[in-house]
């Protein structure tokens, strides 16, 4: 296993090698976390489980299930984890299966990872998230992170993007129109309510998996355009 070297200071030798754990290859910032990682010469390789297959790459590992749930042994063997899994209620079809992407997945993921000894994590979520909210979304959201939080990783980067910029697989017609308006007034919004491009949060992602400062760290969307 590649290891993640911790400098006296708490800070993570940049020169060191990883291997990382992908959920969400397949989404929007997820494929653009993948494409980073197994670009870059200090990740050794990716674990990506999948509901289906990504194309093959000699540092990528794609264990593939229709039932992902039954993949958390994957966790065993890597230095940190980047959760990007999402979906939307139409896509899953109802409040119970989006909560299962959205939070039953990632939590069981974070508790296997920390049961093997994982100490970094890094979690996707939304500007809106709130457990207090009286709107499901951002509830649920919210909810994730709070509970995250209390599984006790070392370190745990909470990404909190506006809307996405990007190419997706299947386009989001609602967000599609809030895009394009974001687009034309970008130049007079505030940086937090810009569109972050995929790619950027995808950046950032990656340096704060092999970074690995300790400690609870939340990166707001001014941070990604």
């Amino acid at each position: 296993m590649a290891t993640v070297a911790g400098k006296s200071n708490g800070e993570i030798d940049r020169s060191s090698t990883m291997k990382m754990l992908l959920l969400g290859a397949t989404g929007l910032v997820g494929k653009n976390v993948l494409a980073q990682a197994l670009a870059h010469s200090a990740i050794t390789g990716v674990v990506a489980p999948t509901r289906r297959p990504l194309p093959p790459h000699p540092k990528l590992i794609n264990p593939v299930s229709d039932h992902l749930k039954s993949l958390l042994g994957v966790t065993q063997g890597v230095d940190g984890v980047v959760c990007a899994l999402g979906t939307t209620i139409g896509k899953a079809g109802s409040k119970e299966a989006f909560r299962e992407v959205d939070y039953v997945l990632p939590l069981a993921f974070a508790r296997s990872a920390r049961e093997y000894g994982v100490e970094t994590f890094v979690l996707v979520s939304a500007s809106v998230a709130s457990a207090s909210s009286g709107m499901f979304y951002p509830r649920i959201k919210g909810e994730i992170e709070r509970d995250i939080e209390q599984v006790g990783f070392r370190s745990l980067t909470i990404v909190r993007p506006s809307l996405i910029g990007g190419e997706r697989d299947e386009p989001r017609f609602r967000e599609g129109i809030a895009l394009r308006l974001m687009s034309v007034f970008a130049p007079v919004l505030p940086k937090k309510f810009q569109v972050n491009p995929a790619p950027a949060i995808a950046a950032v992602i990656l340096d704060a998996v092999m970074t690995a400062e300790p400690g609870l760290h939340f990166l707001y969307s001014e941070s990604l355009v």
